[in-house]
């Protein structure tokens, strides 16, 4: 029997558990799910993840399993914070366990990998003829993990297909320094967190090759008006990419080291290849494996992103940073 007010949290990466944190500090039942039983049984027995987010305690009410059968039972909404490239493979490993009346969530940023939006995937993963319609809803935002564990006021957006899911799981969320904002554009949310990334690293490899903040500033609002056109391509709003899961988390991670995606960016600008650059982060660096899908997308949809593209010429094809720079600055004017 599932519990009310609780949540299963799939994913035991630092975003994940800064999420579990943040609802279990309310006091709710949260079950995290871990996929290495010896990493889950020590996170459990020591109340903290020491890998990600060392030093900050678990709320007594949070508990963690590498069981999926037993996650799955626990509540009724279940929320996925997993890497994109591996978003379908944990669709398809909890459906065997999924039950009538049961919502999901993600808080995963970026799309899958022929450029599908997750919510597409969702319905096609997680629906039949027997239960052809699945509540689901999307977090983005600008948040870092460990800010956001350690109880820094943080800030979310959430869209979703089913008002009553959205609603509930806002109200789970919600903290004294954890707010919840509502969005009607679930497209908009989705692909605004997969293009950041991408910006990201251009920003990161502006300041690496040491450009200055006129140059990031650039590629922030020029990242946000490509942003803006891929997603009217798509059929979101202009007004979508605006808020927290467009503007803000763009700002984010294109201007503070916490990011994964920026750091990349500078290191490569000041010349680690990119197989150096990831082995030294350690962790997913979703901006380089979206910026493939990104070029892809675009392509097919027409939509000239000319940022995106120099980047994907930089990390797929090895193009010089200060060459892609140079380009980008010497093409034909165009209005703003």
């Amino acid at each position: 029997m599932h519990l009310s007010q609780a949540l299963t949290v799939i994913g035991a990466g630092s975003y994940g558990t800064a999420l579990a944190i943040a609802v279990a500090s309310k006091g709710y039942p949260v079950l995290l799910h871990a996929r290495d039983e010896n990493k889950a049984y020590i996170m459990e027995q020591t109340r903290h993840n020491a890998h990600y987010l060392p030093k900050i305690a678990f709320p007594d009410s949070l508990h963690v399993t590498a069981d999926l059968k037993e996650a799955l039972a626990f509540s009724r909404d279940i929320l996925l914070v997993v890497p994109s490239s591996a978003f379908v493979a944990t669709l398809e490993a909890i459906k065997p366990y999924w039950q009538p009346k049961q919502r999901l969530a993600w808080a995963t940023k970026g799309l899958d990998s022929s450029g599908q939006l997750l919510s597409k995937v969702v319905r096609e993963k997680m629906t039949s003829p027997d239960y052809p319609i699945l509540p689901m809803a999307a977090l983005s935002g600008p948040t870092f993990a460990k800010e956001l564990a350690s109880g820094m006021p943080t800030a979310i957006a959430c869209a979703g297909n089913d008002d009553y899911f959205v609603d509930d799981l806002c109200n789970l969320m919600h903290t004294n320094t954890f707010r919840i904002y509502k969005s009607h554009d679930l497209t908009a949310l989705q692909l605004g967190g997969a293009v950041k990334n991408v910006i990201a690293i251009g920003a990161g490899m502006s300041d690496g090759l040491g450009f200055g903040a006129n140059a990031r500033t650039a590629l922030i609002s020029r990242g946000l008006a490509e942003m803006i056109r891929l997603g009217q391509a798509l059929g979101a709003s202009e007004r979508g990419f605006m808020g927290l899961s467009g503007l803000g988390d763009l700002m984010l991670t294109c201007t503070d080291n916490q990011s994964r995606n920026r750091r990349l960016g500078f290191m490569l600008g000041q010349g680690k290849n990119i197989n150096e650059a990831l082995e030294e982060i350690g962790q997913v660096v979703e901006g380089y494996h979206m910026v493939k899908v990104i070029y892809d997308l675009a392509k097919r949809c027409q939509v000239e992103m000319p940022i995106c593209f120099e980047l994907y010429e930089v990390l797929v094809n090895h193009k010089p940073g200060v060459q892609a720079a140079y380009d980008l600055l010497n093409r034909q004017i165009t209005s703003e």
